[in-house]
């Protein structure tokens, strides 16, 4: 796709089309978001990216199934949590000081 608008479209129906075969019909995805997320993710590998993703979604899903959290409540606190870890590369994470009590 040589158009950053046709690129936007073909995501939107993507998205669609996944959510609604994945029986997710009231999900809206926020693609940038999530190509952002990608996107940034790469500072700590060149794969790390769809991992980030696919990770951020599950624990969004965990934190909306549990009743903790509405949908996008969820996934905004999934992708910060995403994006300070990145921030930290390879050597600060969850087992380092100052992440106690930062689950979903």
């Amino acid at each position: 796709m040589t158009d950053s608008s046709d690129e936007k479209l073909a995501l939107a129906q993507w998205s669609r089309r996944l959510t609604q075969a994945l029986q997710l019909l009231d999900l809206e995805v926020d693609s940038q978001v999530i190509l952002q997320l990608a996107e940034e993710s790469t500072a700590v590998s060149p794969s790390a990216g769809p991992i980030s993703a696919f990770v951020v979604g599950f624990a969004a899903g965990q934190a909306t199934n549990s009743g903790k959290k509405d949908v996008q409540s969820a996934v905004d606190t999934a992708v910060e949590k995403a994006r300070r870890l990145v921030s930290g590369g390879t050597h600060d994470g969850p087992d380092s000081k100052g992440w106690v009590d930062s689950a979903q």
